[in-house]
């Protein structure tokens, strides 16, 4: 895994043994916010010794609702994302919604991640394996562990072995996701990393008002387990004010519990390279 994480531009503290962490806000709201979060958890992950890629959408595709918030349009805001990961130094991921959006985005960001509605999507996968990027592929919340073989080899196939992994819980009925932690040890026999997206694994989906809720509460539960089982790296979406975030505040984590979290989680990883 240590030698993966080195394919990732500006990555750091690659040899301590530590997961790595995908973490920024859902989406860009606007300058002081996407700096805000992205230099607090890279003073947390340098104290730390974490290695961290900022995340953050530069355009939310996939809302409920027509009135809600989507982006501050596509360029303005994948400008800000390259500004930051040039300006820390810190290795930048963002969502791509379509085949024609890879080449796009892949001018701005190290890491393209394909959202988990569209992880079947052949023309999307391969667009973006085309781009030579490390590609994030999320698990489809309606597709078993196993399943995820036919998204890795559309990428394989297509030249590119730099992927990554990312489960964000199953459906379980209508309004509710659970995790099962089998799939991480299943998606890893693959021969690549896999990621436990934490936040987005405590959604409530389908919410009869529009807005997707959440079980923030569980963020810490649902971490410590994912460490335990033995995940490469961790997704966590964060936000100063979540009741404020435009999107996905429900289930964010406020951003001054992060560092609390994060020396948690390191004690148990810690602990389960012991064994």
């Amino acid at each position: 895994m240590n030698n993966f994480l080195k394919e990732i531009p500006r990555i750091k503290y690659t040899e301590s043994n530590n997961f790595f962490l995908l973490a920024g806000p859902c989406v860009v709201e606007n300058e002081k916010i996407v700096y805000e979060i992205a230099q607090k958890i890279k003073a947390i992950t340098e104290s730390l010794q974490i290695p961290f890629v900022f995340k953050a959408s530069y355009r939310k595709a996939n809302r409920s609702r027509l009135d809600s918030f989507s982006g501050i349009g596509d360029i303005q805001a994948l400008e800000l994302i390259k500004a930051v990961g040039k300006e820390l130094n810190v290795p930048t991921v963002t969502d791509i919604h379509s085949a024609q959006e890879a080449e796009m985005a892949a001018e701005y960001v190290d890491i393209l991640q394909i959202p988990a509605f569209l992880c079947r999507q052949t023309d999307i996968l391969v667009a973006a394996a085309q781009t030579g990027k490390v590609v994030n592929i999320k698990k489809g919340q309606f597709l078993s562990a196993a399943s995820m073989i036919h998204a890795v080899n559309k990428i394989v196939e297509s030249g590119n072995n730099k992927i990554i992994l990312t489960d964000r819980g199953t459906m379980f009925g209508y309004q509710d996701l659970i995790v099962d932690y089998r799939a991480i040890p299943e998606m890893q026999k693959f021969g690549f990393p896999v990621v436990l997206d934490i936040t987005h694994s405590l959604q409530q989906p389908n919410q009869a008002e529009g807005i997707s809720g959440g079980k923030p509460e569980l963020i810490e539960t649902i971490a410590k387990a994912g460490i335990a089982v033995g995940a490469d790296g961790i997704f966590i979406e964060t936000h100063p004010n979540p009741a404020q975030a435009l999107s996905d505040g429900s289930n964010m984590l406020n951003l001054e519990l992060l560092e609390s979290l994060l020396i948690k989680l390191v004690k148990i990883r810690k602990t389960i390279n012991s064994f």
